[in-house]
Protein backbone atom coordinates (compact mmCIF):
# COMPACT_ATOMS: atom_id res chain seq x y z
CA UNK A 1 0.00 0.00 0.00
CA UNK A 2 2.68 2.68 -1.31
CA UNK A 3 1.85 6.38 -2.94
CA UNK A 4 1.52 4.21 -6.19
CA UNK A 5 -1.14 2.39 -5.22
CA UNK A 6 -3.07 5.67 -3.53
CA UNK A 7 -2.43 7.54 -6.77
CA UNK A 8 -2.90 4.81 -9.66
CA UNK A 9 -3.67 1.71 -9.18
CA UNK A 10 -6.28 1.94 -6.26
CA UNK A 11 -10.41 1.28 -7.40
CA UNK A 12 -12.42 3.17 -5.05
CA UNK A 13 -15.98 1.69 -6.66
CA UNK A 14 -17.08 -0.45 -8.59
CA UNK A 15 -20.93 -0.65 -9.62
CA UNK A 16 -22.42 -3.95 -8.49
CA UNK A 17 -25.83 -4.30 -9.72
CA UNK A 18 -27.03 -6.76 -7.34
CA UNK A 19 -25.40 -4.88 -4.21
CA UNK A 20 -25.28 -1.47 -4.93
CA UNK A 21 -27.17 1.01 -2.80
CA UNK A 22 -29.43 3.52 -3.92
CA UNK A 23 -26.77 6.11 -4.40
CA UNK A 24 -24.38 3.50 -6.58
CA UNK A 25 -27.54 3.10 -8.50
CA UNK A 26 -28.18 6.58 -9.13
CA UNK A 27 -24.48 7.18 -9.86
CA UNK A 28 -24.32 4.28 -12.45
CA UNK A 29 -27.69 5.89 -14.41
CA UNK A 30 -26.33 9.39 -14.15
CA UNK A 31 -22.54 8.74 -15.67
CA UNK A 32 -23.70 7.87 -18.53
CA UNK A 33 -26.16 10.96 -19.39
CA UNK A 34 -23.18 13.65 -17.87
CA UNK A 35 -20.84 11.85 -20.99
CA UNK A 36 -23.59 12.07 -23.28
CA UNK A 37 -23.71 16.14 -22.57
CA UNK A 38 -20.38 16.36 -22.62
CA UNK A 39 -19.80 14.43 -26.10
CA UNK A 40 -22.31 16.66 -27.23
CA UNK A 41 -20.73 19.57 -26.01
CA UNK A 42 -17.60 18.18 -27.93
CA UNK A 43 -19.99 18.29 -31.38
CA UNK A 44 -21.21 21.83 -30.61
CA UNK A 45 -17.67 23.24 -30.75
CA UNK A 46 -16.61 21.11 -33.36
CA UNK A 47 -19.34 22.11 -35.70
CA UNK A 48 -18.92 25.80 -34.28
CA UNK A 49 -15.53 25.06 -35.50
CA UNK A 50 -16.86 24.11 -38.84
CA UNK A 51 -19.07 27.30 -39.57
CA UNK A 52 -16.73 29.83 -38.52
CA UNK A 53 -12.75 27.74 -38.52
CA UNK A 54 -11.56 30.87 -36.18
CA UNK A 55 -8.77 28.61 -34.61
CA UNK A 56 -7.53 25.15 -34.79
CA UNK A 57 -7.59 25.32 -31.16
CA UNK A 58 -11.20 25.03 -31.10
CA UNK A 59 -10.62 20.92 -32.42
CA UNK A 60 -8.29 20.30 -29.10
CA UNK A 61 -11.22 21.93 -26.84
CA UNK A 62 -13.57 20.04 -28.89
CA UNK A 63 -11.36 16.77 -27.80
CA UNK A 64 -11.59 17.93 -24.45
CA UNK A 65 -14.65 17.92 -24.26
CA UNK A 66 -15.17 14.66 -26.02
CA UNK A 67 -12.22 12.97 -23.81
CA UNK A 68 -14.11 14.38 -20.24
CA UNK A 69 -17.31 12.67 -21.94
CA UNK A 70 -15.20 9.46 -22.27
CA UNK A 71 -14.29 9.20 -18.73
CA UNK A 72 -18.00 9.31 -17.54
CA UNK A 73 -18.70 6.55 -19.18
CA UNK A 74 -16.04 4.76 -17.55
CA UNK A 75 -17.09 5.97 -14.58
CA UNK A 76 -20.51 4.49 -14.81
CA UNK A 77 -18.91 1.41 -13.77
CA UNK A 78 -15.64 2.10 -11.75
CA UNK A 79 -14.13 5.00 -10.13
CA UNK A 80 -9.68 4.37 -9.85
CA UNK A 81 -7.38 6.46 -9.23
CA UNK A 82 -6.27 7.35 -12.84
CA UNK A 83 -9.22 8.16 -13.73
CA UNK A 84 -9.50 10.75 -11.14
CA UNK A 85 -6.19 12.02 -12.00
CA UNK A 86 -7.61 11.87 -16.15
CA UNK A 87 -10.30 13.83 -15.20
CA UNK A 88 -9.00 16.31 -12.66
CA UNK A 89 -6.07 16.89 -15.78
CA UNK A 90 -9.03 17.02 -18.28
CA UNK A 91 -10.90 19.72 -16.21
CA UNK A 92 -7.88 21.70 -15.60
CA UNK A 93 -7.22 21.63 -19.85
CA UNK A 94 -11.15 22.67 -20.47
CA UNK A 95 -10.78 25.72 -18.26
CA UNK A 96 -7.99 27.08 -19.72
CA UNK A 97 -8.62 25.90 -23.61
CA UNK A 98 -11.83 27.71 -22.62
CA UNK A 99 -10.30 30.99 -21.39
CA UNK A 100 -8.15 30.84 -24.75
CA UNK A 101 -11.03 30.32 -27.07
CA UNK A 102 -13.17 33.15 -25.52
CA UNK A 103 -10.28 35.34 -25.19
CA UNK A 104 -8.90 35.06 -28.79
CA UNK A 105 -12.05 33.71 -30.61
CA UNK A 106 -14.80 34.80 -29.31
CA UNK A 107 -13.91 38.29 -27.32
CA UNK A 108 -17.44 39.49 -27.54
CA UNK A 109 -18.50 36.33 -25.14
CA UNK A 110 -18.11 35.94 -22.03
CA UNK A 111 -15.56 33.99 -20.05
CA UNK A 112 -18.02 31.90 -17.54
Amino acid sequence: MGLDDLLIHRRWWTYAPRTATWIEHATHGFNPFEGTAWVVFAGLVLARFVRRGRSRVEVVYALAFFTFGLTDFREAYALDSWLIGIKALNLVALFGLRAHVIRRCHPEGRLY
